[in-house]
């Protein structure tokens, strides 16, 4: 099976297993005209003038690409885009057979690619893993290139040893360059049919000769309007391809269970470790997350695509032997480990990052299936060992709120669309006379975030620690020093807190007029969260919303030679029972202590994790005057001044 995006030989043209993905795609929204804000066409750096690609498909799944490409730099970033391009391919499985390659230059001079231009490198993601060393890179180094130039590319690819025996699927993806023209041809036995499931491809009635079916889909689109911060995947929306020769998911699913059957996964290596693991706990809860941590822990984590190279897991005795393995290798020991101590689990096929449903057909792809998770039916929630900060019981949100196909059962469902996270920052700040100031600041991350900080401050080192505090001191916009200490870091569940102390410079300036931030957290609290949501003032795309619950303090102590002039009203955005969206924000000045005191809370509680346009427009008004609130400001003046 494959999968690609099309127009660009890319490192990798599969569906990647990832640890942890939740910001969107590279690809771009649809739209007749790309704009800047000033409403000047923007000219494309790079346009796909033609791509023709041939699949000749036989019934074994043994394949034969041709694949004849044209795309043209428009600008100087578009030279760095294309003076260079890769062919990937699986050394085990796959040659690359007649490549030539050339750069036609804006006067039509021919600069040919010779020898020294093509080289092979190891494709990187296998990260020393030996056993995911089949992924190689044919990198193309195009001569002579500038604005104007166009670089063509021809190749072959041959692929002798199937990676679905008996099937065949691929998909398409557009990455955001205009396209002039792009056909794509798949030749297969008239009596294996295809299932497609298209979106802005053209199709064109299919051919059938000499017992064989030609299958050709044209795509034309011209620039493409900037996907908007915050948006999630363009496959939600834009245009797509899948097509396949498996008629319906309860298919796919029947043959990974068929492929990935082990039986190494009742070896007495296997049942000692799940009985040493869960000796002592009480109940296949704990012992499942007794199992769970110990995979996160202890196997290392390699990002490979699903589909690229064999769909089959590796054995789980050589798994746990190597203590290294892909997403589905982890789902394989995962399992297996969890059927020894008696507790059912299957794997779940889902896709992961910013694409919240599958095309009608299956397939590996971008757009499709392109990850692996675990299932487990008697505590009814999904597991995934590959994110080695996430607890027991969670998500990574890249998986979250996706359609997920059950391989022992067939059927789809959907992973959870929510869970509970929660925030609770508490702020003090003594300012001195000469207007530099000492601060405490605690925050405690509970539910589905408490591991994910943990984990961060887990694998740092000292320095690295007090780097990222000053960081986010600084992404305040405040200058000083930071010192962090933090609960428990080798706990695996539960809440986790951090404490920051330090010094600010020249928080009051003890000669004048002073607007100081009205704070209640650093970077990361409230006002960090509603300015990643209104990143986009107007939004036309889908969006990611997670939600969660946040309530923040502070107290700013003054000194006494200074005075408050201006207060921030106190604020309240509450809507209808079910509005998403509840904020409220109280200030008092106590004049006795010559402190000021803030409290903040969130409430946002989205339902699902991709939110319309629509529903942006109606919860507009509500985010901006939360942001203009957690930007407010208390004006004070030092005596004299």
């Amino acid at each position: 099976m494959f999968a690609r995006r099309f127009a660009v030989a890319s490192p990798g043209s599969g569906a990647l297993c990832l640890a942890l993905a939740v910001a969107a795609g590279p690809a771009l929204a649809q739209t007749p005209n790309a704009r800047d804000q000033s409403d000047v066409i923007v000219e494309a750096p790079v346009t796909l003038e033609r791509d023709v690609h041939l699949f000749i498909v036989q019934k074994d799944g043994s394949i034969v690409e041709h694949d004849d490409y044209v795309m043209r730099a428009n600008t100087t970033a578009g030279v760095d885009q294309v003076a260079e391009r890769y062919v990937w391919f699986n050394k085990e499985a796959e040659t690359i057979t007649n490549l030539s390659a050339e750069t036609i230059g804006p006067d039509d001079v021919v600069h040919p690619v010779g020898p020294e231009g093509i080289r092979d490198v190891q494709e990187p993601r296998p990260a020393g893993a030996p056993t995911f060393d089949e992924g190689v890179l044919r990198a193309v180094i195009f001569p002579g290139v500038q604005p104007g130039s166009r670089v063509h590319l021809s190749f072959g690819k041959r692929r002798t040893k199937p990676l679905e025996r008996g099937a065949f699927a691929y998909s398409v993806e557009p990455t955001g360059e205009p396209v002039e023209f792009q056909r794509l041809i798949f030749d297969l036995p008239a009596d294996v049919p295809l299932y497609v499931d298209a979106r802005g491809y053209v199709a064109l009635p299919p051919v059938t000769e000499n017992g064989r079916t030609l299958y050709t889909f044209d795509y034309r689109h011209g620039p493409y309007a900037p996907l908007e911060p915050g948006a999630v995947g363009y496959a939600n929306w834009g245009d797509r391809l899948m097509v396949t020769t498996l008629p319906n998911f309860a298919a796919f699913a029947t043959r990974y269970r068929e492929a990935a059957a082990d039986s190494s996964a009742t070896d007495p290596s296997i049942a000692a470790l799940a009985q040493a693991l869960v000796a002592g706990t009480n109940g296949p809860r704990e012992a499942a997350a007794r199992i769970y941590d110990w995979m996160r822990f202890n196997i290392r984590y390699v990002a490979l695509f699903l589909g690229e190279s064999a769909t089959v897991p590796h054995r789980a005795v050589d798994i746990l032997r190597n203590r290294y393995g892909d997403c589905k290798d982890h789902v394989a020991l995962f399992t297996a480990l969890l059927a020894a101590a008696g507790i059912r689990a299957e794997a779940a096929l889902v896709n992961i990052g910013p694409v919240y449903t599958l095309p009608a057909v299956p397939g590996y792809g971008d757009a499709g299936i392109n990850h692996v998770v675990t299932w487990l039916p008697d505590l009814g929630l999904f597991a995934d060992t590959t994110s080695g900060g996430v607890a027991f019981g969670y998500l990574p949100a890249g998986v979250m709120d996706r359609p997920a196909l059950l391989v022992d059962d067939g059927v789809l469902v959907r992973t959870p669309a929510t869970q509970p996270h929660a925030r609770d920052a508490k702020l003090a700040i003594g300012v001195g006379g000469d207007g530099d100031a000492t601060y405490r600041y605690y925050v405690e991350d509970d539910g589905a975030t408490a591991e994910l900080e943990r984990n961060t401050f887990r694998r740092a080192t000292r320095e690295a620690a007090h780097q990222l505090a000053t960081q986010r001191l600084r992404q305040t916009g405040l200058n000083g020093t930071a010192r962090i200490t933090t609960s428990a870091p080798d706990a695996t569940s539960g809440p986790f807190s951090t404490t920051t102390e330090g010094t600010l410079d020249h928080f009051v300036w003890p000669d004048g007029t002073t607007a100081l931030p009205a704070l209640s957290s650093f970077s990361g609290g409230i006002a960090t969260q509603i300015d990643n949501w209104l990143a986009q003032p107007r939004r036309t795309q889908p969006w990611t919303c997670i939600g969660g619950e946040f309530d923040e303090s502070s107290q700013i102590r003054l000194p006494a030679n200074v005075r408050v002039t201006d207060m921030p009203h106190d604020a309240s955005v509450q809507g209808a029972a079910d509005a998403p969206l509840a904020y409220s924000a109280h200030y008092v000045f106590d004049t006795a202590s010559r402190t000021v005191q803030i409290l903040r809370h969130l409430t946002a509680r989205f339902g699902h994790q991709m939110c319309s346009a629509e529903e942006f427009a109606q919860m507009r008004d509500a985010l901006v005057r939360i942001q203009r609130d957690t930007h407010a400001q208390i004006v004070v003046r030092a005596q004299g001044g």
